[in-house]
């Protein structure tokens, strides 16, 4: 059940009067963070299974979701995952991309043969944003 706008306020709002009472100006220090840049690991979307071998299952490292069962299965939820998280998280934000994220139409190709065309989807939808 996804959570009202007025939830989150309200959340906010307390959150904020906590902090206050702490001495933290909870919109001085987000305004602070939006200056950092933030780098996102791709990996963090699906738990580094990439999409060389499709079909795998979570392993013993991150166990991580979109809006389906499990991790990303495509380089569109992937994409679509990343994009939501990204619109949590204030500033500007970077990507790193690694070569098993490659979108190769479930052909294998060897790394040392990859090139840009393999990353171009990734790479148009890191220019819209």
């Amino acid at each position: 059940m996804p959570t009202s706008h007025t939830a989150i306020e309200t959340a906010f709002q307390l959150a904020s009067e906590r902090y206050s009472a702490l001495g933290v100006d909870v919109r001085d220090a987000l305004n602070k963070v939006a200056a950092i840049p933030i780098s996102l690991h791709c990996w963090q979307g699906d738990d580094v299974g990439g999409f060389e071998n499709t079909g795998s299952e979570i392993g013993g490292g991150l166990a991580v979701t979109g809006q389906y069962p499990g991790k990303a299965r495509t380089a569109d939820e992937l994409r679509a995952d990343i994009q939501f998280a990204l619109s949590l998280i204030p500033g500007t934000h970077r990507l790193n991309l690694h070569a098993s994220y490659a979108e190769t139409n479930g052909r294998r190709i060897e790394r040392n043969e990859l090139t840009p065309a393999h990353f171009q989807t990734w790479i148009e939808w890191a220019r819209e944003r």
